[in-house]
Parts: structure tokens; sequence; C-alpha cells
């Protein structure tokens, strides 16, 4: 059996952008609590509750971040590499969760609206807008090679909307007195709410599941393997994210005849620099064989 993992070189993600993301929205948070106790607003209260949950988010991702980049161990064979996603996962869940938790106070406030302090409500949102759209710079950059930075991203991001929303609705309680614009911004912050968080928590869930991405076809990888002189047929395929830049494959290789190990070898540089040109993966593991009696399917179940 042979592997090899060329890898690429993983982004440098910095922590200290998540420090500084995490410290603006614990600030965010409290002036908004406070600020949604005082104005009676159910959307300012709402919003501090997104912002609670990305800082919560923002500390899941900044230690995600850090032990992902720890070294692998005995017990450890692939280190934390995959804490990111696990990270991922969990932002996008809190995300849902707090979306529910909304939907179900706005309905309840719908039949009875309160009077809100809108001018308290118009400030605050406008710090909020200024805070999120700091941190939002801040990770787009990382947020577009990492699923971790991504979830933190889409947080920072969602909330910053929701703040728009929340200072639109603070000028239409002042100056037309429509406070039911509360409980309807408060139902569409936690319905985008889940719409974003859907596909980060499908993406995410993938991978924790080892599924095989969906940007890669196996019956293209594997045709084009056995396309390559020596191959009588590649099968017994594995194919699976390990981090958000890791590709992973293992596969049984079954040869026409039988051949050196130096001859493997050279064949096995072809197959990782086919794979990796054409398809990104790189890590690859080939178990070869010839004339093994055993079920030469693409996809063998266990």
């Amino acid at each position: 059996m042979s592997h090899s993992h060329p890898h690429i070189p993983a982004t440098d993600l910095s922590g200290k952008k998540l420090l500084i993301s995490i410290v603006l929205n614990i600030v965010i948070t409290l002036a908004q609590v406070v600020g949604g106790l005082l104005s009676g607003s159910l959307s300012l209260l709402s919003d501090a509750l997104h912002n609670f949950s990305d800082v919560v988010s923002l500390i899941v991702s900044y230690i995600a971040s850090k032990l992902s980049k720890q070294k692998a161990s005995i017990n450890r064979t692939f280190g934390y590499k995959r804490a990111e996603i696990l990270a991922a996962f969990i932002n996008a869940s809190t995300l849902i969760i707090v979306a529910v938790l909304l939907i179900i106070e706005a309905i309840k406030r719908f039949s009875d609206p309160h009077e809100v302090a809108s001018d308290l409500v118009i400030a605050l949102s406008i710090i909020a807008i200024i805070g999120n759209g700091l941190s939002v710079l801040l990770l787009r950059k990382d947020a577009k090679n990492n699923i971790n930075m991504r979830s933190a991203y889409l947080h920072l991001f969602t909330d910053m909307l929701a703040s728009v929303a929340v200072l639109i609705g603070g000028i239409l309680m002042k100056f037309y007195q429509l406070f039911w614009v509360d409980s309807l911004l408060t139902l569409l912050i936690a319905l985008y709410l889940i719409w974003v968080a859907y596909d980060l928590l499908k993406v995410s869930t993938k991978m924790l599941m080892l599924f095989t991405p969906d940007t890669i076809s196996i019956k293209e990888v594997v045709r084009a393997v056995n396309k390559l002189p020596k191959v009588a047929k590649i099968h017994h395929v594995h194919l699976w994210n390990l981090s958000d830049d890791e590709l992973h494959l293992e596969a049984h290789l079954d040869l026409k005849e039988d051949i050196s190990i130096t001859a493997f070898n050279d064949l096995l540089l072809k197959i990782e620099t086919l794979l990796h040109e054409k398809f990104n993966i790189n890590h690859v593991t080939i178990q070869p064989e010839f004339n093994k009696k055993d079920p030469k399917e693409v996809i063998v179940q266990d």
C-alpha cells in the first residue's frame, strides 16, 4: 500500500481578526440588551440575541482555528483538522435555533403590538451596523477559503442586515407609529437566518458524514484513472473532505500485470498528478492488487 499527500497550503487565518470581532459583538450585544429592555423593542432584543449567538459562534470559530493548527499525534493521527467543520456545524445549528425562538416570540407579539421607544432603537441599530460592518470587512477575505471562517462571517453579515432592518423599523415607528412593524421585522430576520444557515448546515453535515463532495464525480475520477497504462480497474473507492482544504481519496487498484515496486511508484506518481490537477485531490492512498479475488465494484459496502 502506498500513499502520498502533496497538500495545498492552507490559508493563514488571523486569530486577531476573530478576537476583534468577538470584542465588538460583546459590546453590541450588551448595548442592545439594555436598549431593548428600555425601549420595549422585540426586534432590538432579537438582534441582541442574534448578536449573542455571534459571540458564541466567533469564540467557537476562534478555538477551532487554533485547534486545527495543532500537530497530529499518536492518539490524534489527524490532529484537530476537522474542528473547523464541527465549528461550522455548531454555528449553523445555533443560527436556526435562534431563528425558531424569534419566530415564536414574533407571532406572540403580532396580536399585541407594544409601543416602542424608537429613538433608542435607531441609535443602537446604527451602532450595531457599524460594529458588525467592521467585523464583516475583517473576515470577508478568509471567508472565501475556509468553512469555519465562512460560518462566522455569515453570522456577522446576517446580523448586520438584521440591524439595517431594525433601523428601518425604528424610523417607521418614530414617524408613523407603526409598532406592529417591530414584530414583522423580527419574523423576517428569523426567516432570513434560517435561509442562510441551511446551506452551511447542509455542507458541514456532508463533510462530517464523509460524503463525496458535490463538486466531484467519482465516476469521472474512475474513468480518468482507468485510462492510465497498466491500470485494469480502480475500485473500492472512498472520497471525502478531511478539512475544508484537504481532499482525500483511498482506493484499491487492480493492475493488468505483476509489476515491480519501482514501476508502481511511477504509476502512483501519475495517478497523484492526475487527481491533483484535474480534481484537486491532495491526499491519495492506493492499495495495488494483481489477480486478487475480491469485489471489484467502484463502491463496496463493507
